[in-house]
């Protein structure tokens, strides 16, 4: 009904993902993207740390209709500078280089997974590119195209269900700009128990570890 009336709103998820941890899954907003990206007009936004939650908060002010902010409950490393500007509709390339074989695409908590799967995989001999997809509706189409142009192999991760999610946003997104990539979809599909963030992260097989396997996997296939 805010949609219909064309209602200013701002919404904030502060308890999502497994990487809450032991509350277990009747705690976990796991389907909070999908419910609010389906809605007309809104804007769906997942920072990563302390310093891209408040500018976005910022930002989202004087935006209009439904606006939803999902936080983290947990620390967080902070990757930015409290200068750092992050317009609504964007993203940040955070590694990229000529050598990119892969593109690793997470928001908010598995984004620190995806750049540590990132030192993991240039180990290896791997280059990874790695994007913040903090918008997530409106999307970043342009450096999304580029990115499958450029490796030809996308991973994303999510810290959500798969169905209406990052990944399905990314497909989306290079469905419009006609571009054709190999993309691997890492989401929460089991049902989620009680344990540390860590192990849940694992568990669901979206934490660094299983990121980079994927990647791997992608590249040498």
């Amino acid at each position: 009904m805010a949609s219909v009336s064309r209602a200013n709103i701002r919404l904030a998820g502060s308890h999502a993902g497994v990487a809450i941890g032991p509350d277990g899954p009747s705690q976990m907003g796991l389907e909070d993207i999908a419910s609010f990206r389906s809605i007309w007009g809104s804007t769906v936004l997942y920072p990563a740390d302390a310093n891209q939650t408040a500018q976005l908060v910022a930002a989202i002010v004087d935006r209009p209709g439904v606006v939803y902010i999902r936080t983290t409950r947990g620390k967080t490393p902070v990757i930015y500078g409290p200068d750092e500007t992050f317009p609504i509709g964007g993203s940040k390339v955070l590694r990229s280089g000529p050598a990119d074989a892969v593109t690793l695409i997470g928001a908010g908590v598995t984004l620190h997974e995806a750049m540590t799967a990132a030192d993991r995989l240039i180990e290896d001999g791997i280059a990874a590119r790695v994007i913040d997809l903090y918008s997530i509706k409106p999307i970043d189409r342009a450096t999304i195209a580029a990115a499958a142009r450029e490796t030809g192999r996308l991973v994303t991760v999510e810290d959500h269900r798969p169905e209406g999610g990052l990944g399905e946003a990314v497909l989306a997104a290079l469905a419009d700009e006609g571009v054709p990539a190999r993309v691997v979809q890492l989401a929460v599909s089991n049902m989620p128990g009680s344990a540390s963030p860590e192990e849940q992260l694992a568990d669901s097989g979206i934490d660094a570890g299983a990121i980079a396997a994927a990647a791997k996997e992608l590249v040498s296939s």
